[in-house]
């Protein structure tokens, strides 16, 4: 047992040795160390933590709201003391325009036989900010990339559900028909012309009732006065006209029609909802930094602080021009009590003004249930957007998985939306009082914004096959001629090229490429075609099935567990439509699908090989397209797309 005398003896009872002539360090010379090292980490500890706080408070140095500040605030207004952990400061609303929504009655023209009935028909046209906090008033399916591509679509419909946008607007349905124009005879009576006495009679006669329209004309003649002289034994070309009486500086003009470039005023609502500066709670809510601190700059002198309270309302005048927005006016509400507004004078300056026109917006601003728009933070996916808008907008759940089908090429759905996406959109509703869509309703027209990425497509019936789809504005399909991969939940796993095979051993060319997943998961074509062979193939393949597709281009879908009921050599398929599900049939380690491409006879590496575009229209049926084109953007105000180069 170790004692204590033993231990000593061990660490020795000696000094301990100093070289170069050192002495052993003194305890007060310890302690000044100690002391000088705890009073630079005391210093260095408080100056981090003095950033940290400053960092966290952004900048602001007024922790609390001064007694005599809150002294002045309406008790009413902060009676809703509920508090939600990770909310955010700011609940601003984008604004909705009166254009946002349209119902309108159209002059359509369908096929019925030998004859064509032009129609009236009520379409619903909505220009949808898919950053809004719009609430879907039903449920819709989750994100699944599989059912995106794989959702089936309905059969081309007849002709006679929608039609084509007719030219011109008719009261009552008209029928149309026709015939050859006769070259040899006609069986119809030519009834005799008139002498010129009789046509100078029938001017006398009617020429005093002539109108414009519905308005009589007062000073317009059809014909020469001079020719028909007002004699004692003439009639009076001005008897019996009437005149409009207008009130006092009032102009009578003709309405204006709304366009892209069309000037638009809408008032922007944006709730405080915790002590912020006037210009992040701007900048919070979109608009842009200089626009937020140059309209700070104004308000604060004017309510004594550069920051907005809890309870307050910024009350936004924005005036909209095409993608143009610029502010005209601001106010600010304490609770529903106005402090202060200011607007642009003709100098473009913003000075003190009234008190305007009072709005229900204001008052509900912190109503939960009312329709806010996020900040530029924590927005939803581009997904959810697109869903929520188009349902809350009266569209149905099949024509808004179409709109999400079209745009799958070109928009990352999982990514976030941006304040600035939008989506417009043109098709037929059944009532024109509700405007909802139905099983019945037709899209026709979408025009989608995502980022710096602009998408326009139009539907159009093909005359030749009647097969509807949708086309650009140049008349190339929206869709692509064949997808990269067809198991959308699938795990890319082995490449196009030499390898070692797994079940011989040895190098072998790896002619496809193989994805990964669960035995059971669907398989979905890649384009459209004709199925060339569906069935077990003894070369190794085991349940095979090849397309035939345009131009060429065969795909082939190997080691699948089962083949898709109606996929039979012979048969007509359609991109995304669900043919086979993933299995480890023939030489095959574990389920996965083996996917080969060939062009010409030729297999090629289908992530690398360059594919066509979709079907583009030509000739006839082109210049039908863009007759239909034409219209809807005439109806719509739409401008056309801009040139980039021409030869």
């Amino acid at each position: 047992m170790m004692t204590e005398k033993m231990m000593i003896r061990s660490f020795g009872n000696e000094p301990p040795l100093l070289a170069d002539g050192r002495r052993a360090p003194d305890r007060r010379e310890v302690s000044l160390r100690w002391l000088s090292g705890t009073f630079l980490t005391g210093i260095t500890s408080s100056v981090l933590m003095g950033v940290a706080l400053f960092a966290a408070l952004d900048g602001r140095q007024q922790l609390a709201i001064p007694a005599e500040a809150y002294a002045n605030i309406n008790s009413e207004a902060h009676t809703d003391t509920d508090v939600t952990r990770g909310s955010r400061l700011i609940a601003p609303a984008i604004a909705a325009k009166p254009s946002d929504r349209k119902i309108m009655e159209v002059s359509t023209v369908v096929h019925e036989g030998d004859k064509e009935v032009v129609r009236r028909q009520p379409f619903a046209r909505v220009k949808m900010t898919l950053a809004a906090n719009h609430v879907a008033p039903e449920d819709y399916p989750s994100f699944n990339p599989l059912t995106i591509f794989s959702a089936d679509e309905p059969d081309a419909p007849a002709p006679a559900r929608t039609g084509q946008i007719y030219g011109s607007d008719v009261e009552s349905e008209v029928s149309l028909k026709t015939v050859a124009y006769p070259t040899t005879r006609s069986d119809l009576k030519v009834a005799p012309g008139m002498t010129l006495d009789e046509i100078e009679e029938n001017v006398r006669s009617n020429g005093s009732v002539l109108t414009d329209g519905a308005a009589q004309v007062a000073a317009l003649y059809y014909v020469d006065p001079r020719r028909f002289s007002n004699d004692d034994n003439d009639v009076d070309l001005t008897a019996g006209l009437t005149a409009r009486v207008l009130e006092q500086n009032m102009t009578v003009s003709a309405p204006e029609s709304i366009t892209p470039q069309t000037e638009e005023f809408a008032d922007d609502i944006i709730p405080v909802r915790q002590s912020v500066p006037i210009a992040k709670a701007m900048m919070d809510s979109g608009y842009p930094e200089p626009q937020a601190k140059g309209l700070a700059g104004y308000l604060a002198p004017m309510i004594g602080s550069d920051s907005l309270s809890k309870g307050d309302v910024l009350r936004v005048g924005i005036l909209q021009k095409g993608e143009q927005a610029k502010i005209i006016r601001a106010s600010v509400y304490r609770g529903t009590r106005h402090l202060v507004t200011v607007a642009l004078d003709d100098h473009d300056r913003f000075v003190a003004g009234r008190e305007p026109p009072q709005l229900d917006a204001v008052a509900t601003a912190f109503d939960d249930s009312a329709m806010t728009a996020p900040s530029n933070q924590n927005l939803p996916r581009v997904y959810d957007g697109i869903y929520r808008a188009a349902l809350s907008y009266g569209m149905t759940k099949d024509m808004t998985a179409l709109i999400i089908k079209l745009l799958a090429s070109s928009v990352d759905f999982q990514a976030e939306l941006r304040p600035t996406d939008s989506l417009e959109a043109f098709f037929s509703v059944s009532d024109a009082t509700t405007g909802q869509a139905t099983e019945d309703s037709e899209l026709l027209y979408v025009n989608a914004r995502f980022g710096d990425t602009q998408t326009r497509f139009y539907r159009f019936q093909d005359p030749d096959d009647g097969s509807v789809d949708y086309f650009d504005q140049d008349g190339k399909s929206i869709r692509q001629f064949l997808l990269r991969n067809p198991v959308p939940n699938g795990i890319f796993k082995s490449g196009f090229g030499m390898r070692r095979h797994p079940i011989l051993g040895f190098a072998r060319m790896h002619t496809g490429v193989d994805w990964a997943a669960p035995r059971g998961t669907a398989i979905i074509a890649v384009g459209n075609g004709t199925v060339e062979k569906a069935g077990w193939d003894s070369g190794g393949y085991g349940n095979q099935t090849i397309v035939r597709h345009a131009n060429g281009y065969e795909s082939s879908y190997n080691h699948q567990s089962a083949i898709a009921k109606g996929v039979v050599p012979g048969s007509k398929v359609r991109q995304g439509q669900v043919i086979g599900w993933v299995g480890t049939t023939g030489e095959s380690t574990g389920p996965h699908l083996h996917y080969e491409m060939i062009v010409n006879g030729t297999k090629v590496d289908p992530l690398r090989v360059r594919l066509p575009g979709g079907k583009s229209l030509t000739g006839a049926p082109l210049a039908k397209f863009e007759d239909e084109r034409k219209r809807i953007d005439a109806l719509l105000g739409n401008e056309p797309a801009a040139q980039v180069a021409s030869k």
